[in-house]
């Protein structure tokens, strides 16, 4: 084994113990019921409960169907692999699957519900993650990653919702006697879930995190990667738009409230990440953002320190007699 494969393996090893770790120190964490209570549920038009936080879901729809056609038109992004293909392919198909996932949830808010809305939403993420690792890291084991990356965000939403069945038989009964003798079995199923929303939470926010640092400092292979910096502003924007869900609502006076213009600054993640893939071209120097922040702050001090010295101006001073001529 090279050094750099073992040096994955450690990452990917280490990974997993932090994890592990993480999951046996920390308390679970179940889903509050508080959170299916939107300001917003005014049924406005068509007999649509909760009309604005469906109908705000929309975009999705749009943005997501065009991505994926764009994907595979004439190579109109111009994507270097089939692993980039098949996971801005599988971005996109989240998005739009978001569209019809999260509306379902707004019909009719609940746990059951939450897992549609939230499915759709970790397949984006953990594509996103993939991508970062094809263009950033290497472009091998992102491709390799797409699908493990995918089943760990499915596999999160079940361990949140998996229910626990156990069979209880108790018999005979002496309680129930027919006509025919053969003994009576009575059974009983108790469920349970796990209700952890712990690696949900990793899931969800561990890309949030990553995606912005490693944009600002590992280097990229295309250019226009500050569109990354603007598709995580406004994702952060909709996550402050959801906490202040109900403050946004009376703040409008209860025109709008602050889950539907989530849904909607949600929605220009995908714009400015498809703006991003038509625009883009091969990096010729790939140098990070980081890199070219402080070549500009550089720079800007060296203007700074231009405009700042004193003009030496010359002077040319004419010798004036003022005695008379005789």
């Amino acid at each position: 084994m090279d050094a750099s494969r073992k040096k994955k393996w450690v990452a990917w090893a280490v990974a997993a113990v932090i994890f592990v770790v993480l999951m046996l120190v920390t308390p679970a964490i179940p889903q509050n019921e508080d959170y299916h209570d939107f300001a917003d549920q005014r049924t406005l038009f068509l007999g649509i409960p909760n009309t604005l936080n469906v109908i705000s879901n929309i975009p999705f729809f749009f943005v997501g169907v065009a991505g994926l056609i764009l994907c595979h038109y004439k190579d109109y992004f111009r994507l270097s692999s089939q692993g980039e293909l098949w996971s801005w392919s599988l971005f996109f198909a989240g998005v739009t699957a978001v569209a019809f996932g999260s509306s379902y949830y707004h019909l009719n808010p609940n746990d059951a519900t939450l897992v549609w809305d939230r499915l759709p939403m970790t397949i984006a993420f953990t594509s996103i993650m993939a991508i970062f690792i094809i263009e950033r890291v290497d472009e091998r084991a992102g491709a390799k990653s797409l699908a493990p990356l995918v089943i760990a965000g499915a596999l999160s939403i079940l361990y949140w919702r998996q229910v626990i069945s156990s069979v209880q038989i108790l018999f005979p009964s002496e309680y129930f006697h027919f006509a025919f003798s053969a003994p009576i079995f009575t059974v009983f199923t108790v469920c349970s879930y796990f209700d952890d929303l712990r690696p949900y939470a990793v899931v969800q926010f561990v890309p949030c995190i990553a995606i912005p640092i490693m944009a600002i400092v590992i280097p990229p292979m295309y250019t226009h990667s500050s569109y990354w910096l603007w598709a995580a502003g406004f994702y952060l924007l909709a996550k402050v738009e959801e906490a202040a869900d109900k403050p946004i609502y009376r703040w409008t006076h209860q025109i709008v409230s602050g889950h539907t213009l989530k849904h909607l600054c949600a929605a220009m993640v995908p714009v400015f990440l498809a703006l991003m893939l038509a625009k883009r071209t091969i990096e010729p120097e790939r140098v990070s953002l980081l890199q070219k922040w402080k070549i500009g702050l550089i720079t800007v001090k060296e203007s700074r320190s231009k405009d700042g010295n004193t003009v030496d101006v010359d002077c040319n001073y004419a010798v004036v007699s003022t005695s008379s001529e005789q």
